[in-house]
């Protein structure tokens, strides 16, 4: 695998778009090549090298390419965006968007990330050693398909509105989430660590919710159907098993009612 390094030597005034910032696209490029893909601050597009330093070349492919960036990235959204395949490691914070849309390859932020990160993702690896913000793994506002597969692990908490729409793939949250987690839920797996402030899902059909710690406001559409104990995310654990959301419409499948599951350990 080669490695290409970028260093942030002009921090942009306004949020810089970063889009062109994934493995698909320095692979096969030198470093002048890379310097000059185009980047976003605001209406005005400039180099990727206005911004960075670029260091070493793209390898042959997507696959075979890692990128690492260095200094205060908290200004610099949609790094790693619809990436396939490759590997990303920011050392620090990270602004919105990163990883929105990625089919594979895996990015760790050694850091906190703000909002929209993993949305619409379909497959590989999101690792935050921070904090998220709000909408992760979520769907785009006014899109109603959130998160297709893959995974997205943080492990400090998580804002608002996380798996909205979620129909594929696993969150597992080390630390608290806020309101609103797998609204909409079709499918997929969220586990959270910690505690859940409340709304938990609601209006969701189908998936999995494990939550650890205590649920602030349980929602009245999850009845408790008996206690069961499963591997989760390597334990294996104790938890009381409800069935919902009862006020939702939904799938039959073989003759049988299709719920989505919330766990919550004992």
């Amino acid at each position: 695998m080669k490695t290409v390094t970028l260093t942030l030597t002009n921090s942009p005034e306004l949020m810089l778009e970063g889009q062109n910032i994934t493995p698909d696209n320095f692979a096969g490029k030198k470093a002048a090549e890379i310097a000059a893909l185009d980047v976003w601050e605001g209406k005005q597009k400039s180099p990727l090298g206005k911004y960075f330093t670029v260091e070493g070349d793209g390898a042959a492919t997507a696959e075979e390419t890692k990128i690492v960036l260095r200094g205060d990235c908290t200004r610099v959204k949609r790094i790693g965006q619809q990436m396939t395949a490759g590997e990303i490691v920011i050392e620090g914070n990270a602004d919105m968007y990163i990883g929105g849309w990625m089919k594979g390859g895996k990015i760790h932020v050694k850091g906190d990330v703000d909002s929209f990160c993993g949305i619409g993702m379909e497959g590989g690896e999101l690792v935050v050693d921070g904090n998220a913000k709000s909408h992760l793994g979520s769907s785009p506002r006014g899109e109603w398909r959130g998160m297709q597969g893959g995974l997205i692990r943080v492990a400090g908490s998580v804002a608002n509105d996380t798996a909205t729409f979620i129909n594929g793939g696993t969150i597992v949250i080390g630390g608290d989430a806020d309101i609103h987690v797998s609204t909409h839920g079709e499918g997929g797996t969220v586990i959270i660590k910690g505690n859940a402030k409340g709304r938990v899902g609601g209006q969701m059909v189908k998936g999995d919710i494990y939550v650890y710690g205590t649920i602030e406001n349980p929602l009245p559409g999850f009845q408790m159907v008996g206690e069961v104990e499963q591997e989760v995310d390597g334990e294996t654990a104790r938890f009381a098993h409800y069935i919902g959301d009862l006020g939702e419409r939904h799938p039959v499948s073989k003759g049988k009612t299709v719920y989505a599951n919330l766990y919550t350990r004992i």
